[in-house]
């Protein structure tokens, strides 16, 4: 297998940097055609959006006797769903939390909590609300 040459580009507005000089990566290859692709690196759920959702589904554990765990592969299989094909055949797989994108978890956290709303009447709150810190307090 051949060896894989990477290079990290960075864009900022109008500014782009290289984590590495592109010369220093290209001298490295062998003589011969090459194709550049450029793909957008995927950020990982964070630790801080991991924390708020299993507050959130311990909230949900309390309030409605439901395990958290339970919690969280109930929402899990309610959002978290795909299709994919396997042998020819359409399947539908649910995804995990721990492989979302930072966006995609955020829009998983936003789902969680209008369905808690609606469907159990419990709001859950953002870090940034007021009565969050109180509600840390009660459900860590």
């Amino acid at each position: 297998m051949a060896k894989v040459h990477s290079l990290t580009l960075i864009k900022d507005g109008e500014q782009v940097s290289f984590d590495k000089e592109p010369a220093s990566v290209f001298s490295l290859l062998r003589n011969g055609r090459y194709t550049v692709s450029i793909v957008r690196e995927r950020q990982p759920r964070s630790l801080d959006q991991n924390s708020l959702m299993w507050l959130w589904f311990t909230c949900i554990e309390q309030e409605t006797g439901t395990p958290r765990q339970d919690v969280h592969d109930y929402y899990c299989a309610k959002f978290l769903r795909k299709q994919i094909s396997w042998n020819g055949t359409i399947r539908t797989v649910v995804e995990g939390t721990s492989k979302q994108s930072k966006e995609r978890m955020t829009v998983f956290l936003n789902e969680v909590q209008a369905d808690a709303a609606t469907e159990f009447g419990i709001t859950l709150p953002n870090p940034d609300d007021r009565y969050f810190e109180q509600f840390h307090q009660t459900y860590k």
